[in-house]
């Protein structure tokens, strides 16, 4: 159930948004200053914040910066509200963070409407980095390798491989079941102008096997073919 935290010095409003919000099955905490709103915006991380403007002590706009700022607080998405029509508060309040702004007197229909828009953006946005995620990932139970970061984990636990190893097994690891010779890997991962002999290939096979050993099945994912040369086990 999504969070929503309603943030106004007006009782009213609070009510008003609150039981229109319940309605649709959302919680609500809510707070009536711009202090505690910062407090609860990063003990309770909501899902997404409605934010008055014209607040005590602090205004909302300066509420929307510290929020901003903040590494806890500085992803929530941040709905303004205000009694100021103004196109300069708005881009202001835009410019300054905020992801919306809906202007007082306003329809809870249309401010609801609002954040059920805001948070299907970002459950899409989030769907789309976790899909970014798994494709930048090879997936082989206790080893994972990430492309994207060039990073090897056995068990969980971060590998230390040099670039070229890295490469090597990436490359393999593509193909599973694929036998190649070591000139083969050579023009691969190290390119067709490489000077240096077979034996390197020989070589970060023996690093990386070493590496993986702490998987009873490590050694043994780098198959030897005789006469050949390397293919990576599959499944």
């Amino acid at each position: 159930m999504p969070v929503i935290m309603v943030v106004d010095d007006e009782k009213h409003i609070l009510e008003l948004v609150r039981f229109n919000l319940e309605r649709e099955g959302y919680q609500v905490i809510s707070a009536a200053d711009g202090a505690q709103c910062l407090e609860l915006a990063r003990t309770q991380s909501p899902d997404l914040i409605v934010l008055d403007v014209m607040l005590p002590e602090i205004d909302g706009l300066e509420v929307c910066r510290e929020l901003r700022k903040n590494t806890k607080t500085k992803n929530i998405p941040i709905i303004m509200l205000s009694a100021k029509a103004e196109e300069l508060d708005r881009v202001l309040g835009l410019e300054i963070g905020a992801d919306d702004y809906v202007t007082k007197p306003f329809s809870p229909r249309e401010l609801v409407a609002r954040i059920k828009a805001r948070l299907r953006n970002v459950r899409h946005e989030k769907e789309r980095k976790n899909e970014s995620t798994k494709k930048s990932l090879m997936d082989f139970g206790r080893l994972v390798i990430d492309e994207d970061r060039f990073d090897v984990y056995v068990d969980g636990i971060k590998q230390e491989f040099t670039l070229k190893e890295f490469e090597l097994l990436r490359f393999m690891a593509r193909r599973p079941g694929k036998v190649f010779s070591r000139e083969q890997l050579l023009e691969s991962v190290w390119g067709y102008d490489y000077l240096g002999d077979t034996r390197t290939i020989d070589v970060h096979i023996r690093h990386i096997r070493q590496k993986l050993e702490h998987l009873p099945e490590g050694p043994r994912l780098i198959e030897t073919v005789r006469g050949v040369g390397y293919r990576f086990k599959e499944n």
